[in-house]
């Protein structure tokens, strides 16, 4: 059974109350409708999505993905822009030029920074990323950034941004994964697993590991990785899992933060 790593002193089970969905991008409007149009069932306990036009916000508005985010706000979801940091490739400026395009064109609340850097040398420029994005989203109410590690970072990382992707992968590796210890110091909102390749048998299985290593925020689907797939994490997440409903009902009614 997965769990937190000690250090010496016996931690209990940290439990996420009440958990929720992040949904780490679907593909666009136009190929998934269905995906789309769930998010706004009412009752569906989801914390934020995704909004990734074309590895990023695009050349310029697209009509298809306005109406998609505008449906998303109007009932009350909280809406990412996807900014790719190519683990610290990406040059400051044209992260900052395409976070105003995202908040200019989708009014964004928010933003997933995928590929974020784990090591501590790469947290002052991390830091620097989100105080800009902080400014850049004055004024939006419920602002929400998002680092998208896919493991566990330095601990700093947890004082720089809402919340911390801390899994992202498979379920060959998650079913054996294991927490440290420092993150039993925050709350369950502080963490997202997002997991593909999960069977349907396993998914109660999958629930108790998130609840137990204290992620608040989830996505799990039976959708495998595409080989030779650039975006590698994303592609599993595209479309709905087929046990959306069981997993939605298994996780309970709730409203979107």
């Amino acid at each position: 059974m997965p769990h937190l790593i000690s250090t010496g002193t016996e931690l209990s089970a940290t439990g996420a109350e009440r958990l929720g969905f992040g949904i780490p991008g679907y593909a666009h409007p136009l190929l998934a409708p269905v995906e789309w149009a769930e998010l706004t069932r009412p009752g569906t306990p989801l914390h934020w999505a995704v909004l990734n036009v074309a590895d990023g916000p695009g050349a310029r508005p697209d009509p298809h993905c306005l109406e998609a985010a505008g449906k998303l706000r109007n009932a009350g979801v909280r809406v990412l822009g996807h900014l790719d940091l190519g683990y610290g490739s990406r040059p400051f400026g044209e992260l900052v030029s395409d976070a105003h395009r995202y908040l200019d064109w989708y009014l964004v609340d928010g933003y997933l920074l995928d590929r974020c850097p784990t090591d501590r040398a790469d947290l002052a420029a991390v830091r620097r990323t989100t105080a800009t994005l902080e400014a850049v989203l004055d004024g939006v109410d419920g602002a929400h950034l998002v680092l998208g590690h896919g493991s566990h970072p330095y601990p700093g990382y947890a004082e720089i941004a809402d919340q911390l992707v801390t899994f992202s992968g498979p379920w060959t590796d998650y079913r054996w994964s294991q927490a440290p210890e420092w993150t039993a110091d925050h709350p369950p909102e502080r963490f997202a697993h997002l997991v593909h390749g999960v069977p349907r048998t396993h998914l109660e299985e999958a629930v108790r590991i998130a609840r137990w290593q204290g992620a608040g925020t989830i996505f799990f689907t039976d959708r495998t990785a595409r080989a030779g797939d650039h975006t590698g994490q994303n592609s599993p997440f595209e479309t709905l899992p087929g046990y959306w409903d069981e997993i939605v009902s298994q996780i309970g009614p709730g409203v979107s933060e």
